[in-house]
């Protein structure tokens, strides 16, 4: 049994420079594709891709180093032809990040994030795709990777088909523009989940997903931050300017080279963040300051260096 889907596109997209540098912007700093699709540096702080590695997959997640029900590799995503993404048609591309199924119409487990990647826009999935298209090819061949049972069936009920248009967000209302930025880039981690890892709708942003990646790393538990507007447990004592600031602070280029020991790490990708515009940083914050507020005690991870902005948030994962 597939799961549910539908053909690809057909549609070629048009790799406008406008196109690619908004593509650019949000494979690599809003939504993090290499933070999978790379081989990871263990030893730096936020565990980033190493150099030259962006990209080509390879890391396999499974029962020894994250409790994985079988194993889920990374897949290469540069243009090579015979193990990347070169002979995939744009549609076949898109229709993987918003809609979960490979060029073959098989389910892709949901560590990759297209339940929450199916409210990207149009547009800018065909930005995404666009410069997925300029990524150099290296040619790296990955691991299929095999799903036990009876988890494998389940994951062929995800795969959801994108059948509406999803229209592009009024930047100019940053509340809503801050939730669709939330969306394809804060929920995930920081909503907790039922038995079977499906999120708790209930429970948006109030944090407290556990991440044990003490197989991997010797020590490293880490729980998502509460992001309601809570003045105790969340972000209600954060004033707008404080918290680009806090994100912006991890600009820091010692950060970006910072090694840290394994118990000492976090998965939170502030270097990454960092490289967001205040404008869309700012935009989230609005967003997440209209919830509802939830008092969720978390117990807070301060990073090896506190540098420019106050202390940080409970160190918590991202997609």
């Amino acid at each position: 049994m597939k799961p549910a889907q539908q053909p690809a596109s057909t549609e070629k997209v048009d790799a406008t420079p406008e196109r690619v540098e908004r593509g650019r912007y949000l494979a690599n700093t809003v939504i993090g594709c290499p933070d999978c699709h790379s081989s990871f540096d263990l030893e730096r702080y936020t565990l980033p891709a190493k150099s030259g590695t962006e990209g080509v997959g390879g890391f396999c997640f499974d029962k020894d180093n994250a409790g994985f029900p079988g194993k889920v590799c990374a897949q290469n995503i540069t243009q090579d032809e015979e193990t990347g993404l070169g002979r995939w048609t744009d549609g076949e591309i898109a229709r993987a990040i918003r809609e979960g199924v490979n060029r073959e119409g098989a389910a892709l487990f949901p560590m990759m994030p297209y339940p929450w990647l199916k409210y990207l826009s149009d547009e800018d999935t065909k930005s995404v795709v666009a410069y997925l298209r300029t990524v150099t090819p290296i040619k790296n061949e990955t691991e299929e990777g095999h799903i036990d049972f009876p988890v494998n069936l389940f994951i062929k009920f995800e795969p959801k088909p994108v059948t509406e248009p999803v229209p592009q967000p009024d930047r100019k209302d940053t509340v809503a523009y801050g939730k669709y930025l939330a969306t394809i880039s804060c929920v995930e981690c920081h909503t907790p989940v039922d038995s079977t890892m499906h999120p708790l709708m209930d429970q948006l942003y109030t944090g407290g997903r556990e991440f044990d990646l003490s197989k991997m790393l010797p020590g490293l538990k880490l729980v998502s931050a509460n992001l309601t507007p809570d003045e105790e447990t969340g972000i209600g004592q954060k004033s707008r300017e404080n918290f680009i600031a806090q994100f912006k602070a991890f600009a820091d280029p010692e950060y970006a080279s910072m090694k840290v020991e394994s118990q000492h790490n976090t998965l939170m990708p502030w270097v990454r963040y960092s490289k967001m515009t205040e404008e869309d940083l700012g935009a989230i914050y609005d967003y997440l300051r209209s919830l509802p507020s939830v008092r969720k005690p978390i117990e807070r991870r301060l990073p090896p260096k506190i540098a420019k902005a106050d202390a940080t948030p409970a160190a918590t994962p991202s997609p």
